[in-house]
């Protein structure tokens, strides 16, 4: 498998300028979730021009390529292309002054502070060079641009646009960028990223003037109960040998300190890496909700979700086998990772076709910043991914994320 990329190793240093500047378009000009319209047709020309078939606007603005060269087994590369309302901070040359509008109309600063503008770059980079080596490799090559993962809506979208029309994969592989020592490479068998849900969950009380608690039922004291039992969820219902976490990152109630209003809203986020967790957990959000809520008269609530992400879990054998050739490839430069408390709908695609997948993580900070964060046990302090000063290592990050999915990719084509 090295013996493969080393013999790639000029083509690669020669496509790393083309690659980052890629990165800088695209981080300068971020989009929206699910409106990923100049990003998509940015992956999708570049598809074409590579002799890919190619098919747009999936999941909205979803896009596959399809490569055929000869017997072998499907290989699905997938990479995410949205980006986060939210404003950049880095002060980079090429960072985001973007504006735009979200779904529901609100207008806000947009950049790509969760990275998924170098997923896009890397993409382009192993599309045009496993398409310009077939005599390398044989099998189907199957590129996937992906919208929405930041709201959890793209995979399904996808999915369900793709039906039938499209080879079922052997293998799904994809990569994230994250913290940690530029040019390394983490993998892990079994759970590598926490299922995560967030409620939107409206009490309704009766409300009345301040001065006359008494005709009110009051849904701030619902509301407020309900945020203090919440958290013992994790502490005493869950046990310690089990990762859980419950956050509740909104409270909304009122307009004015002499009214008491008619409804309060919480909006929980919650985490585990495991389905039969996750499943509690939202049982007993309910429960406590709902028994709060009667138990200061008022109706019963209302519990939605905002959004839904399943854990991924990487399958072992194939893990093994990507693994090995990591190992063979990187030497000392991969590792074992931990898991990580985010969230990815990546493996939609897996459990959705039944398929075996497999996701990693490659370092972006730089190395004397990441060293110095470990030999000081400050590693909490360095930006990392949806912070506004979030920033990569750039030329060493380009080209481990380039090499990793290559060797992924080549280690079943």
């Amino acid at each position: 498998m090295s013996h493969i990329l080393d013999q790639l190793q000029d083509q690669i240093e020669s496509l790393l300028p083309k690659i980052e500047h890629i990165y800088k378009d695209l981080h300068q000009n971020p989009e929206l979730s699910m409106q990923e319209f100049r990003t998509s047709k940015i992956a999708a020309n570049h598809l074409k021009g590579l002799g890919f078939e190619v098919s747009e606007n999936l999941g909205i603005t979803g896009v596959v390529g399809i490569m055929k060269n000869g017997d072998g087994q499907v290989v699905m590369l997938r990479a995410d292309m949205d980006a986060l309302p939210m404003e950049e901070k880095t002060n980079l040359p090429y960072a985001s002054r973007a504006v735009g509008e979200t779904l529901d109309g609100i207008k806000t600063p947009v950049s790509h502070m969760c990275g998924h503008d170098l997923h896009v770059a890397w993409m382009m980079g192993t599309s045009e060079i496993l398409s310009k080596n077939k005599n390398l490799w044989k099998g189907t090559l199957m590129i996937i641009f992906q919208p929405g993962e930041e709201v959890g809506k793209g995979a399904l979208a996808m999915i369900d646009d793709m039906k039938d029309n499209f080879p079922k994969p052997d293998i799904i592989l994809g990569q994230h960028v994250m913290i940690g020592k530029a040019g390394t490479v983490g993998y892990k068998a079994g759970a590598i990223l926490t299922a995560g849900d967030s409620l939107h969950i409206k009490f309704h009380g009766k409300g009345a003037h301040g001065s006359m608690p008494q005709n009110s039922i009051d849904p701030v004291m619902i509301a407020a109960y309900s945020a203090v039992r919440l958290q013992t969820i994790v502490s005493r219902e869950i046990s310690p040998l089990d990762s859980a976490v419950l956050t509740i990152g909104s409270i909304q109630a009122g307009t004015k300190e002499n009214i008491i209003p008619d409804d309060a809203v919480l909006k929980i986020n919650v985490r585990s890496y495991k389905d039969s967790v996750r499943e509690k957990m939202i049982k007993s959000i309910e429960r406590i909700c709902l028994c709060e809520s009667h138990a200061s008269g008022a109706s019963k609530p209302d519990i939605k979700f905002i959004d839904s992400y399943p854990v991924t879990e990487n399958d072992e054998y194939a893990t093994k086998k990507i693994s090995e050739n990591f190992i063979s490839y990187f030497d000392d430069r991969c590792y074992e990772t931990k898991p990580a408390t985010a969230s990815e709908d990546f493996s939609y695609f897996g459990r959705r076709w039944g398929v075996p997948y497999v996701f990693w993580f490659i370092g972006s900070t730089e190395k004397g910043e990441w060293e110095k964060a470990v030999k000081e046990d400050k590693v909490e302090n360095i930006p990392a991914n949806h912070s506004s000063q979030f920033k990569i290592e750039l030329n060493t990050t380009v080209k481990a994320g380039l090499e990793a999915m290559l060797v992924a990719a080549l280690a079943w084509l």
